[in-house]
């Protein structure tokens, strides 16, 4: 779409997105693209973020927002490479992540997967893109389809005949579509006409020693397949609406039909696409528990992790996994599991309790003896145990799809919908 990424101001006004350049950096800090829009940027910026870098634990704690003697530099991480942007006059810095999150999304669509090696093999397409969605530092055009239509997305025949012809495979025209009220959605024409919902439910929680919950919200995405003919008009019911918070969708819902009537309203893209974001953070019950133990003493120690699934929970939990980061002064870690994998990385300190799918009947416990570094005193702090995990047909927020209605079309479409739950960043606090 021509977008207009901004928000009013105090005094009414729009404030508005001015980008000087975009990098794309690999994790090793190599540059992979680069693409300015107000002025050459000297690439020695990247130098003063890969420092930043340099000094934090992981890519999770570099600071978002790094500033410098005259201008802020703005990154996202995501599909393991770094996607940076500078700005010098005052800019929504949530607008700039935004757009840069959009580019990774974007190049992802194209590609169907995004890598370091797919940024290189596709150097001309990528930066065609980055020119196409940015003009002299505002963003322009963020829709996949109307960018696919200027500009196709690579494949074998194309290369070929570009190679042999010697003409570029860009458009020369504006496409109609693009001028529209709808420039997402392009008509299309189906045999088989059907449309697919998944609804992806992530568990954002932190457990204390005694097993409470400290925070526990669940951060969800709305996703879908649409294969429609002609141009369907959509509305979508949820069950309880209410329970819905930070909503974020894509451009294509009309908002003030949900604020009205809390029913999602839209003409949906061609194609897979994701049709909104938001949190819940009521009456929110993890599909399974953790507890672990572990206990320190004259230089060895001892734990024990518990996991198992609620009362409640039917459906089966799978790819459950448990990482436990050991402090350095831990030498080794010694266990025998009767379900699942163990290992234990001795350079990172941690250890991996791979279960898989998760037994019903039995909860399984994993024991285990641990030998600090001679000389070393007993850690002042235990570690926190990370869990993961999977379930199919499963929402635990308890929001569903009440209806689905297709108008405008003379068709009956088939329509699906599917829940999976995971863990996010489900955190376990140990107790001695």
């Amino acid at each position: 779409r021509i977008c207009g990424l901004g928000r009013r101001g105090a005094g009414g006004g729009r404030e508005e997105v001015k980008m000087q350049s975009v990098f794309i950096l690999s994790r090793d800090g190599e540059v992979l693209i680069e693409k300015h829009y107000r002025g050459l940027q000297d690439r020695g910026i990247c130098d003063l973020f890969w420092g930043e870098v340099a000094k934090a634990k992981d890519e999770g704690h570099v600071a978002p927002i790094i500033a410098s003697a005259k201008r802020y530099l703005i990154h996202v991480f995501k599909y393991n490479m770094y996607f940076l942007s500078t700005v010098q006059e005052d800019t929504p810095p949530l607008l700039v992540m935004e757009f840069l999150l959009r580019v990774a999304d974007v190049f992802e669509g194209y590609f169907e997967s995004l890598s370091e090696q797919v940024i290189k093999e596709n150097f001309v397409t990528v930066y065609q893109v980055l020119d196409e969605m940015m003009d002299n530092g505002h963003p322009f055009s963020t829709e996949p389809n109307a960018l696919k239509e200027l500009i196709p997305p690579p494949s074998f025949l194309r290369t070929v005949s570009s190679t042999v012809t010697g003409q570029s495979n860009t458009s020369n025209t504006l496409s109609n579509n693009r001028l529209s009220n709808t420039p997402w959605r392009t008509p299309a024409k189906y045999s088989n006409n059907e449309i697919y919902f998944d609804m992806v439910e992530e568990v954002n929680c932190i457990v204390d020693a005694n097993g409470m919950m400290v925070t526990c919200e669940v951060a969800g995405t709305v996703t879908s397949a649409c294969f429609l003919s002609g141009m369907p008009h959509l509305s979508l019911i949820f069950n309880y609406p209410k329970m819905l918070s930070d909503v974020s969708f894509h451009p294509c819902v009309r908002h003030n039909v949900w604020d009205q009537q809390r029913i999602i309203s839209f003409i949906p893209p061609d194609g897979n696409f994701k049709l909104m974001d938001y949190r819940i953070s009521s009456n929110i019950q993890p599909p399974m528990y953790c507890k672990p133990t572990i206990t320190f003493h004259d230089g060895v120690g001892n734990f024990s992790i518990t996991v198992g699934p609620r009362h409640s929970q039917s459906k089966p939990i799978d790819e459950v996994k448990v990482k436990i980061p050991f402090p350095k002064s831990v030498s080794s870690v010694r266990c025998t599991p009767i379900v699942g994998k163990w290992s234990f990385d001795e350079t990172t300190k941690m250890a991996t309790w791979e279960i898989g799918k998760l037994p019903m009947a039995k909860s399984p416990v994993l024991e285990g003896h641990i030998t600090l570094q001679s000389g070393k005193k007993v850690p002042e702090s235990y570690p926190t145990v990370l869990l993961e995990f999977r379930v199919n047909l499963y929402s635990v927020s308890g929001l569903k799809v009440d209806s689905l209605a297709v108008q405008n079309v003379d068709y009956k479409p088939y329509k699906g919908v599917r829940c999976i739950t995971r863990a996010g960043k489900f955190q376990v606090r140990t107790s001695s």
